[in-house]
């Protein structure tokens, strides 16, 4: 009997990524989480059609969850379909939990989901980072930053400097 094909095989490599984060926070800390979904939220999720513009999580009474995270309906599901905004929880352990929590009270920070994507065992996890928000001047600067960069590796290109 032939062996059944092993699963890091069969893995998709689909990430729906947050640039926007990236930009408006200061990350301080990131953390690993899955995501409960429905049977068609995985199968929409997979063919990537999703969006995470304006998305964040909120912990509340020990639960963590994610909002307005937006998984467009699959196409084939007819009417077992999801409501695309739906609230989803997140999976983390209670001391994850307590810990992220302290930090959002005390210290005024924000969770926020930078990307989500399949593990090698083909479960949904979505990347949070703690984070801080970014003041306009903080902003101007990450543009400058990268406006430089982009001049220098254009120079190395042309064979300059």
């Amino acid at each position: 009997m032939a062996k059944p094909a092993s699963r890091k095989s069969q893995t998709h490599t689909t990430r729906i990524q947050n640039k926007k984060a990236r930009f408006d926070y200061e990350i301080l800390e990131t953390v690993e989480a899955g995501i409960a979904l429905k049977g068609s939220e995985v199968k929409s999720l997979r063919a990537g059609e999703a969006a995470m513009g304006d998305a964040y999580a909120r912990i509340e009474r020990g639960k963590a969850t994610l909002h307005n995270f937006q998984i467009e309906p699959y196409k084939q599901a007819s009417i077992y379909n999801h409501d695309p905004k739906r609230v989803k929880n997140l999976l983390l352990h209670k001391r994850e939990i307590k810990k992220l929590e302290a930090k959002v009270t005390l210290k005024g920070l924000t969770v926020v989901p930078l990307t989500v994507y399949f593990n090698a065992k083909g479960l949904a996890k979505v990347e949070l980072a703690l984070a801080r928000g970014k003041s306009v001047s903080d902003k101007r600067q990450t543009i400058r930053e990268r406006e430089t960069k982009r001049e220098m590796t254009r120079a190395q290109r042309r064979g300059g400097l």
